[in-house]
């Protein structure tokens, strides 16, 4: 096999890796899972955090947070987790350009895992061990 659909394969297999869905995380957490109440089940199988989950809750609806802070305030302190868009961007470039007597014209499409907009998607703030806020993007 050549190297390019030899390193394509392993991205692939790292990208299916990386996209565990809360039903993945429901089975690997199966006992903990069922002890909860119906209506935190529910919103777990649907990918959903609420005001007053514990971290073991939004960890299997959500997945691990890209960032995890700590934000202290007059009131106390926070624990914020943040989790960003990762989907592809694409952008496309045109340019032109011209000395003396020749000219040219470029043009470029690209795709990153990266943006220049605001990426976040989520953010959940724990006061006390609980869900007290929760951020999400319109």
């Amino acid at each position: 096999m050549n190297s390019p659909i030899r390193g394509l394969m392993v991205w692939s297999l790292l990208l299916l890796a990386g996209c565990a869905t809360s039903a993945d995380r429901i089975a690997s957490n199966q006992a903990m899972f069922d002890s909860w109440p119906a209506e935190v089940r529910e919103k777990v199988r649907a990918g959903q955090a609420a005001v007053g989950f514990t971290p073991d809750m939004v960890l299997v609806a959500l997945g691990q947070p890209d960032r995890k802070v700590l934000r202290t305030s007059a009131q106390g302190t926070a624990e914020v987790w943040t989790y960003f868009d990762h989907g592809p961007h694409f952008s496309i470039g045109v340019g032109m350009g011209s000395g003396g007597r020749s000219s040219a014209v470029g043009g470029s499409v690209a795709m990153t895992d990266q943006a220049w907009r605001d990426s976040r998607v989520i953010t959940v703030t724990f006061e006390s061990g609980k869900v007290s806020a929760i951020e999400s993007r319109q």
